[in-house]
């Protein structure tokens, strides 16, 4: 194939147009995940802030494994309690991380793990509790190739 001057400087300006735009994001489908799991996960309650609590590291030099706490401020009495936490990682291709399940013996409603984050994006947790309210809580982590800031 031959390319002339032209079309080789149109190519290029192409490229360089595409490289500080970033590739077209179909964030989307993402979203409509994510508010699924959501919506799911709360059953048509309205969903608050407040009384749940995650903790995430602003960055994470490793996406691999990204240490993630949520605590619930709860009562935990047989009458008001935490049933269930869900964590969710927005930017995931699956975004159901985990799902904790308690009961008011369990004495505190608090939970760690480590997750692994595809990219920089939202990690969102959502409390269930037993009168039926839903809580949550969301941090953006910023997921780094190999420390750099990246």
């Amino acid at each position: 194939m031959n390319m002339t001057r032209r079309q080789a400087l149109a190519l290029g300006a192409g490229a360089a147009v595409l490289a500080m735009t970033g590739l077209p994001r179909f964030a989307s489908a993402e979203d409509a995940k994510v508010q699924a799991a959501i919506d799911a996960f709360a059953g048509g309650a309205s969903i608050e802030t407040g009384t749940v609590s995650l903790s995430a590291p602003e960055i994470a030099e490793n996406g691999n494994t990204v240490p993630i706490g949520v605590s619930v401020d709860s009562p935990m009495t047989d009458a008001d309690h935490v049933t269930a936490v869900m964590l969710l990682a927005a930017g995931n291709p699956q975004p159901g991380v985990a799902t904790f399940h308690f009961s008011s013996m369990s004495g505190s409603a608090d939970a760690t793990t480590r997750m692994r984050l595809a990219k920089t994006q939202d990690v969102i947790a959502l409390a269930k509790t037993s009168t039926g309210k839903v809580f949550m809580d969301r941090k953006t982590v910023k997921v780094t190739i190999g420390g750099c800031g990246g």
